[in-house]
């Protein structure tokens, strides 16, 4: 298992761009992959964990700290997307206020150019599978526009990020 976070903040791409192109992301791939879900749970801040991906869908397991999440309201032009929730509470917001909040076993399905942000609720962590299916494979999968057309990189600190810092002995397992 990972001892350090995979998610930097302020780093030139956003942490699921950054981790497909370091394991030679290859989108004719036809190889079947197998994976298991688990994770350190931060104290602080988020982090991803590459699980699988072809051409068309990637896996992530995502984990964040308490009140952590997607901090300002964006979309994904180029991707269609769903979380569920495998431990702890999500709180999802809409642009216009609307609230969602999952609980364990519940999901959530963003269709591309949906706004979103979310939190963890409850003041505890927050284990989510996000599964993504790119739309057009000749456009960028990882651009994320905020309400008023702004580009932001996922894990910078435009968009409110902080440092991930694993919590001594939590695990998702």
């Amino acid at each position: 298992m990972k001892t350090e976070p995979d998610r930097k903040v302020d780093g030139e791409t956003g942490t699921m761009e950054r981790l497909l192109t370091k394991i030679g992301f290859d989108p004719k791939s036809e190889k079947p992959t197998v994976f298991t879900l688990e994770s350190p749970i931060p104290e602080q801040g988020n982090d991803r964990t590459y699980m699988a991906h072809t051409d068309k869908m990637s896996i992530f397991l995502n984990v964040y700290g308490p009140n952590d999440g997607e901090n300002r309201v964006h979309t994904h032009a180029n991707e269609d997307h769903s979380f569920i929730v495998l431990q702890g509470t999500a709180c999802f917001e809409g642009p216009n206020g609307e609230i969602a909040e999952l609980r364990q076993n519940q999901g959530i399905m963003l269709p591309r150019n949906s706004f979103y942000t979310f939190h963890a609720g409850n003041n505890a962590p927050l284990v989510l599978l996000r599964v993504g299916a790119t739309v057009d494979s000749d456009q960028s999968l990882h651009v994320r526009q905020t309400e008023d057309g702004e580009d932001v990189v996922g894990s910078s600190s435009k968009n409110n990020s902080v440092p991930c810092v694993f919590k001594e002995g939590a695990f998702f397992r």
